[in-house]
């Protein structure tokens, strides 16, 4: 029993490092759309317009949901990218101001 937890150990070392690993990607990805979105933040106000642009928050969801192929469900992708958009947004609010 005692080889087997070793074993089990380990397996679930692994797999939490190979998590470590694809979280600190997505932490990369993230800040590399936050500074894009800075940038178009900058764009909208030099050109006198609104932070939020409600079609594109939809054109998002869509694409998002429609690349996506699980195991997470489109609900669960779209909630998730809700949140994202609504950090985003707010650094573009903050940004702008």
């Amino acid at each position: 029993m005692a080889a087997q937890a070793i074993a089990s150990d380990k397996a679930l070392a692994a797999e939490r490092a190979r998590i470590d690993a694809v979280d600190a990607r997505i932490v990369s990805l993230l800040n590399e759309r936050a500074k894009i979105v800075q940038q178009i933040g900058r764009i909208k106000q030099k050109g006198g317009m609104p932070v939020v642009a409600p079609g594109r928050v939809e054109e998002v969801l869509r694409k998002v949901t429609g690349h996506n192929t699980g195991p997470l469900s489109a609900a669960a992708m779209k909630r998730i990218y809700e949140r994202i958009i609504e950090e985003m947004t707010a650094l573009e609010s903050k940004n702008g101001s």
